[in-house]
């Protein structure tokens, strides 16, 4: 009769000792524990398919129990009785995790933060890379970036949305959605399932001025500006508005010739201006910085900020609207006309600025006591001062 080998114990095993080279314990069936010179204790099963002798693994012990061991043996049996190779299994589902990791929605948020790093603040990236972390990788992100539907972002939006920052949760549809295109255009997913939860989260509310007069309410705005996906022209045309918070016309026929960057101010002749009266916007050392990168772009043309069609002429009346609706504010949450209401209510209540101070800069009919129209170099150098704190302001509040 043939000899029959032992079964394991768990106590034969933890006494195994490693030897001066490998050896092997059997169990039954071609399973046996392979004890390493090292001390390491490997299970494996011994097979033949196809006429070639094969060796299965099966991880390592005690993480691999002799139960579980004696179980992954049947299993690869089963297989063996139906003419199916487990080695090849294995290799199938290994290849397998592997391409779900690669594509998954973190390793390629992570790729695309890298990608496009460079055209960021340090202290932007770090935020967005913060968020990600916080709310979106716990819950998506070992998930097949193809596999994230509709209403399991939706359920990682309102996590956000329950904490009380919808306007977070708002922006990281938007940072999702810049995600989502990435991997699309990588090749890695079909389609942008963010688009499809347009309207899903509640409006974050400023009021009905059409802008943010709560102080607590404008760093979300100016953070959508700079989180907001367009182009160099538009993005400085939108980071001005706030800055000098002059009308959205007046901003976007700005002409190269008006910029005077020696005496920092931008002098807006009278028959552009709503008064026809002419016009000095002192400018803050932020708004010359956006300028001064927006020259060498459109500088050598009449506009700053020139149609996409043609630089003979200037940025459309419905561009800065839009690209609000873009970033998902309604019409009655802001618009580019609403960012002097925003000014003229916090440099008034907030940086208590005199209120005819604010009414000249906002280019509004101002008086004096004998009912004259002050001129357009009134208290400028007051005005300059004005324009300096309010974008210091407007700095502070972003990075809170």
């Amino acid at each position: 009769m043939p000899k029959r080998s032992i079964p394991l114990s768990d106590t034969q095993i933890k006494k195994a000792k490693p030897s001066d080279k490998d050896y092997k314990l059997s169990d039954a069936g071609g399973l046996h524990l392979l004890i390493t010179v090292g001390g390491g204790k490997l299970w494996r099963l011994a097979y033949r398919f196809d006429g070639k002798q094969k060796t299965l693994a099966f991880g390592t012990y005690p993480a691999i129990s002799l139960a579980d061991a004696r179980q992954r043996r049947e299993d690869a049996k089963k297989l063996l009785a139906n003419n199916v190779d487990p080695g090849a299994i294995k290799k199938a589902q290994k290849a397998s995790t592997v391409a779900v990791i690669e594509n998954s929605f973190e390793v390629i948020a992570r790729e695309w933060h890298g990608k496009f790093r460079h055209t960021w603040s340090d202290v932007h990236a770090n935020t967005l890379m913060e968020r990600l972390k916080r709310d979106i990788f716990p819950y998506i992100g070992a998930i097949d970036i193809a596999d994230i539907k509709p209403p399991v972002l939706l359920t990682v939006l309102r996590r956000v949305e329950s904490r009380g920052a919808l306007d977070t949760a708002h922006r990281n549809r938007f940072m999702c959605g810049q995600i989502f295109r990435y991997a699309i255009a990588t090749g890695r997913a079909e389609r942008d399932p963010s688009a499809d939860l347009k309207g899903a989260l509640p409006p974050v509310k400023f009021g009905h001025r059409a802008a943010p007069t709560d102080p607590k309410d404008v760093a979300p705005l100016l953070r959508a500006i700079d989180d907001f996906s367009c182009t160099f022209i538009v993005k400085s045309a939108l980071k001005l508005l706030p800055l000098l918070f002059c009308r959205p016309g007046e901003l976007r026929m700005a002409e190269w010739a008006e910029i005077d960057f020696e005496n920092e101010r931008w002098n807006i002749p009278a028959e552009r201006m709503k008064m026809k009266e002419p016009h000095i916007v002192p400018l803050s050392r932020q708004a010359i910085a956006i300028l001064k990168d927006l020259q060498p772009l459109t500088g050598s043309g009449r506009y700053l900020f020139p149609s996409l069609r043609s630089t003979q002429r200037c940025m459309s009346d419905n561009t800065l609207n839009a690209s609000f609706r873009r970033m998902g504010f309604e019409k009655h949450e802001i618009s580019a006309h609403g960012f002097r209401a925003m000014a003229r209510t916090i440099l008034d209540e907030v940086l208590q600025f005199r209120p005819d101070f604010i009414e000249h800069q906002l280019a509004h009919a101002v008086r004096d006591a004998n009912g004259r129209a002050y001129n357009r170099t009134s208290h400028l150098a007051e005005r300059k001062k004005m324009m300096q704190v309010w974008a210091d302001y407007l700095d502070d509040l972003k990075s809170r």
